[in-house]
């Protein structure tokens, strides 16, 4: 028995595979140039979008060197209504900017499914300035038929070094049941595209002699974290 919301996340993730093909290539040798070069990634996100961050942080299998900005501002655990309220608001992207170390040659990955909100387009304008590289991951349809809740009238793939496309629905929802829009996806596809990344840049970096901080499943005997945590440490916040 085939479910429906299955068959409709397993037809969006290949279609997004193949919208962003290139788009991948590209990110995977910026992540590998980083990597080689002992920098940073830093992730930034708002309400749900902040997931993606989570799974690229001290996961098993993961990159060591991912900074996901998890400030209170930004999380619904800080509550709900909260967050999204904040994520609406001019002028905190920055505090939160200044209060993780950023440096040149890292890279920001902002995610934002409609694009449109103040707070993820200011964090990439703010990155911008500072010369970091911006990644936005974003559902690019959707944002360019909204209008922005920034002062510029910017969204946020207007504001990005590189555009990753959720490719999602619009509203995020791949069923409407009897006028019921569910079965989200942009969380579930955004990572299958930020893994692959992942996976191409790390044979990237071994194809150059080179071997990467990858976190090993701390469940499973005989592997230790420890190198990763101490060569980060003082530039990955939340170690």
């Amino acid at each position: 028995m085939n479910f429906e919301y299955g068959d409709k996340i397993i037809e969006l993730i290949r279609h997004a595979e193949e919208v962003n093909k290139d788009v991948i290539k590209v990110f995977a040798e910026k992540v590998a140039e980083n990597i080689e070069n002992d920098k940073v990634i830093h992730t930034f996100g708002t309400g749900h979008s902040h997931i993606l961050g989570i799974e690229l942080f001290a996961r098993a299998g993961g990159l060591g060197n991912v900074d996901a900005m998890l400030d209170p501002d930004t999380l619904t655990s800080f509550g709900a209504q909260r967050s999204g309220a904040m994520e609406k608001t001019c002028g905190v992207s920055d505090v939160i900017y200044d209060s993780y170390k950023i440096e040149k040659g890292d890279i920001m990955i902002i995610t934002s499914n409609s694009g449109r909100n103040a707070m993820p387009i200011e964090m990439a304008m703010r990155a911008q300035k500072e010369g970091i590289y911006v990644v936005a991951i974003t559902n690019v349809n959707q944002s360019k038929n909204q209008t922005s809740r920034h002062p510029s009238g910017k969204r946020l793939f207007e504001c990005a070094d590189l555009i990753v496309d959720s490719c999602v629905p619009d509203g995020d929802a791949t069923l409407n049941l009897n006028g019921i829009k569910t079965g989200p996806a942009s969380s579930i596809v955004t990572m299958f595209l930020v893994n692959t990344v992942v996976s191409e840049a790390i044979k990237i970096v071994q194809s150059h002699g080179k071997r990467p901080y990858v976190f090993q499943s701390q469940n499973v005997d005989g592997f230790n974290n420890d190198d990763i945590y101490k060569h980060f440490e003082g530039r990955v916040k939340h170690f």
